[in-house]
């Protein structure tokens, strides 16, 4: 493998998916008080990965010297709806974003987010996984996100990019879409707190166990990546090494808000052949860059708690 670990040149660094949940806490990062990058974020107009020449116009206007490619059609229900434009948005946007960067001259780094469910359907004794697991994508997001991660090596080998990729697991933290299952669980208990829901939280299957990090930690290991640690070409997982079942985590969730619920199943909430158990290994990130997580779940769930409260009272 080859390590960078050089220091990152200021520049320009332009973000799409800016907007989502991720983005928001790149750009808190970004302005906080203890900022160690020197990256200015520039806003760009709402990016259309289906629009290569809007692309090519956009990339052209802003001329970044950073890339964080977080823009993507990322809920697995969705890609099972539409997979067409899930590959599309997800394969060939990715695709079009490269050639309108090749395009306005672009020589800095790029960041690709994959996803740790391209490893798929998993056994017990194969965990964790590592970067050098098999890839057995399940469902048209996946699949999408796997074809994308091969674009990014060809393009790292083949035309002189300089790329690097993630596959983070789960991620959670405040402002997260309550399509999510953390967030999903917050909402359900504080709406209760407040009275706003009766004592009875709706799950699917809980019996499962997941890598959970914090978005605050995954934010940190793409900037640190994108300072040129780690190595062109290579894809680092990003996640805590430990699993942490649904159930217990909705237990948790109930207790620090002081709440008693019912818990009841409803089928239409399960996937089929669900992974029952998920947990990565990041040695490789830490080697690279020293990256580990420090938020611990707890707090992510209690800001998680907190955000809901806000929401919720404030609207």
């Amino acid at each position: 493998m080859t390590t960078l670990n050089r220091k990152a040149q200021p520049g320009k660094l332009m973000v799409t998916g800016e907007a989502g949940f991720v983005g928001g806490f790149i750009r808190q990062a970004l302005v906080a008080e203890n900022n160690a990058y020197p990256f200015e974020l520039i806003p760009s107009p709402d990016l259309k990965l289906r629009d290569a020449d809007g692309l090519a116009s956009i990339c052209a206007a802003i001329s970044p010297d950073y890339v964080i490619h977080l823009a993507a059609q990322s809920f697995v229900p969705a890609s099972f709806s539409n997979p067409r434009e899930t590959y599309e948005i997800n394969f060939l946007g990715t695709l079009n974003l490269l050639q309108a960067l090749k395009l306005s001259g672009f020589n800095g780094r790029f960041l690709f987010v994959g996803s740790g469910d391209t490893y798929g359907l998993v056994a017990p004794e194969a965990l964790p996984l590592t970067e050098n697991s098999p890839l057995k994508p399940r469902n048209p997001y996946a699949v999408s996100k796997v074809a994308a991660e091969a674009l990014c090596y060809q393009w790292s080998q083949t035309e002189g990019m300089d790329i690097v990729m993630v596959r983070p697991f789960n991620h959670i933290g405040p402002a997260q879409s309550e399509q999510f299952v953390v967030a999903d669980f917050a909402q359900q208990v504080m709406k209760i707190k407040l009275g706003l829901l009766d004592p009875e939280i709706c799950v699917g299957d809980i019996d499962v166990t997941r890598d959970f990090t914090d978005v605050r930690d995954v934010v940190r290991a793409y900037l640190m990546l994108l300072s040129r640690a780690g190595g062109s070409g290579e894809i680092y997982n990003v996640c805590t090494g430990m699993e942490h079942s649904i159930r217990k985590i909705l237990q948790r969730l109930l207790a620090l808000a002081g709440v008693a619920a019912d818990i009841r199943q409803d089928p239409a909430r399960s996937r089929a052949s669900e992974q029952r158990r998920i947990y990565g290994a990041y040695d490789k990130l830490h080697h690279a860059t020293g990256w580990q997580p420090e938020i611990a779940l707890e707090q992510s769930l209690l800001d998680n708690l907190n955000y809901w409260e806000r929401k919720l009272k404030n609207g």
